[in-house]
């Protein structure tokens, strides 16, 4: 079938992700190739000291998302979409959405980016004996309890922001395994919350009184594949206000970013990793085993169907380099120049690669927020350089380019260095990776692996949430995730590699080196400033 008559018999799948500084819609057809797309902006804001988006703004961002997506279709081929195959539902992992009985939210959405959550965050990884990260759901729970918090003792559901919005439109309160892993563990046997955890979870809260036990308030967990509900008449209306969607239509177990990017990437066999690297930046290990034992440094959590991954999450990664693109445009536009924005990203990205393996001893921070892996609480954006280093602007780029990921470096230096794990390919995705080869070389030589990127790892999350809606509704053969990845959607694509050199390898580790030591400088910035 033509797209067109894709989207008219309603054999079309939709994915949709709620990324930090975007929401985007893909519309797949039976091949599982992009037929269409939408796209909302919107921004995170500082509410009392804390990151958060409104409900009111995921509503709107949703729709409106919807609506351009819509008059994408319309504008390609002169028809209306009134019903689907599958959809599903993505957004960035972990967080707090606590809601009462009568699906009130408590107090503002907690986003992934917060870090006031350190003192629960330690108890809770001394409890457990695993590390339970700042941004976790059951960190943030914690924290509101040793706080204090009067609405604690109100929760009737908690979740997270895919969860909340596959909930409204379904009515089923579940969530994708993957993004339930980012609550509270999850046990790789049983594929669902660790059970001595929330035991002791509990005990650990009994003197409190709640009326509700953890397992109470928490959404089920589904594997890749199970059938998680249906488009309500209310759901339809919340997502097309135009009217024209119907009710019915099946919709996948709601996903974390992680773990679309796993599915997009065709990185969730055991042996494969990615690394996602935009506004902030995580890598994704699918381990063949448990690590020796638990690290600060990194999160366990799980694939979509359940398999454990080591993750390094970066709260920062291109915000920086961003800023400082944003200062050349002002410089041409001084000039009089006509600015493009992809020829000056690519101008400047392919400047890197003349400069020094080890940047000349310049020295970048992107800390745009605090950045939990080296222990700061808080960040500032700050560049470094001492009178004698080799100030040029390829080294000033590299500089910059090592800084978006040199944490990533520190993080996956314990699974490679300490832990000897094994990979057979890791694939990038992300705005990183948009200037052809640049990003790609650099992330090979940090991690000192060879790096893919495929031509549909642009299409990211919303993509990889559409193929997780298609592999809950088109796999008759029952294959696995990985197979179904492996022979149904990319047969064989591995896309195309960059090999580290020895020299670029040798290089970066003389600048990350650097990096750690020059740490407390990053520290009097924020304790002075």
């Amino acid at each position: 079938m033509t797209a067109k008559e894709t989207i008219q018999a309603g054999k079309a799948i939709l994915g949709i992700e709620f990324g930090s500084t975007r929401i985007k819609a893909v519309l797949i057809d039976e091949d599982n190739k992009p037929i269409a797309q939408g796209s909302h902006e919107w921004e995170n804001q500082l509410v009392d000291g804390l990151w958060t988006y409104s409900t009111e703004a995921v509503w709107y961002g949703l729709q409106d998302c919807y609506a351009e997506l819509r008059k994408d279709v319309m504008a390609q081929y002169d028809c209306e979409i009134e019903a689907l195959a599958a959809i599903g539902f993505s957004a960035m992992m972990h967080g707090y959405m606590a809601f009462n009985e009568k699906q009130e939210i408590l107090v503002p959405f907690r986003t992934w980016r917060n870090t006031n959550t350190g003192k629960a965050a330690a108890e809770l990884s001394k409890l457990f004996n695993y590390n339970i990260p700042l941004r976790w759901s059951i960190s943030h729970l914690y924290e509101a309890i040793l706080d204090n918090e009067e609405h604690v003792s109100d929760i009737k559901y908690l979740t997270t922001l895919a969860g909340y919005v596959h909930w409204q439109v379904t009515g089923q309160f579940v969530l994708g395994v993957g993004d339930a892993s980012g609550m509270i563990p999850v046990d790789p046997k049983t594929k669902t919350y660790d059970a001595t955890m929330v035991k002791k979870f509990d005990e650990l809260i009994a003197p409190k009184g709640f009326s509700w036990k953890l397992l109470d308030i928490l959404p089920k967990s589904l594997n890749a594949g199970e059938s998680a509900g249906f488009l309500t008449p209310e759901g339809a209306k919340k997502l097309d206000v135009s009217g024209h969607l119907k009710a019915g239509i099946p919709v996948c177990p709601p996903e974390g970013d992680a773990g679309t990017g796993m599915v997009a990437t065709n990185a969730v066999k055991q042996r494969t990793g990615n690394v996602s690297a935009g506004t902030s930046s995580f890598s994704m290990i699918v381990l063949e085993k448990e690590l020796s034992k638990p690290y600060e440094m990194i999160d366990m959590v799980t694939t979509p169907d359940g398999s454990l991954v080591a993750m390094v999450h970066c709260n920062n990664c291109t915000s920086d380099i961003n800023a400082w693109v944003g200062l050349f445009k002002e410089y041409q536009q001084l000039l009089g120049i006509k600015v493009d924005m992809n020829e000056i990203y690519g101008k400047l990205f392919n400047k890197a690669l003349e400069g020094d393996t080890d940047c000349g001893g310049l020295m970048a921070y992107n800390y745009v927020s605090g950045e939990p892996v080296t222990g700061l609480s808080e960040g500032r954006p700050m560049f470094v350089r001492s009178a004698n280093d080799k100030f040029n602007l390829a080294n000033f780029m590299r500089a910059h380019l090592y800084g978006a990921i040199g944490v990533l470096k520190i993080g996956n230096d314990i699974l490679f260095k300490e832990e000897k794990i094994k990979v057979d390919r890791i694939t990038g995705h992300g705005g990183y990776f948009k200037t052809a080869g640049v990003g790609q070389r650099m992330l090979a030589a940090a991690l000192n692996s060879p790096i893919s990127v495929m031509e549909t790892a642009g299409e990211g999350g919303a993509w990889g949430i559409a193929l997780l809606a298609g592999y809950a509704v088109n796999n008759p053969n029952k294959l696995s995730l990985a197979d179904y990845l492996e022979s149904v959607v990319f047969s064989g694509n591995t896309g195309i590699s960059i090999a580290p050199t020895a020299e670029d390898v040798a290089g970066f580790e003389k600048y990350i080196e650097n990096y750690k030591r020059c740490l407390p400088i990053e520290q009097a910035a924020v304790d002075n400033k």
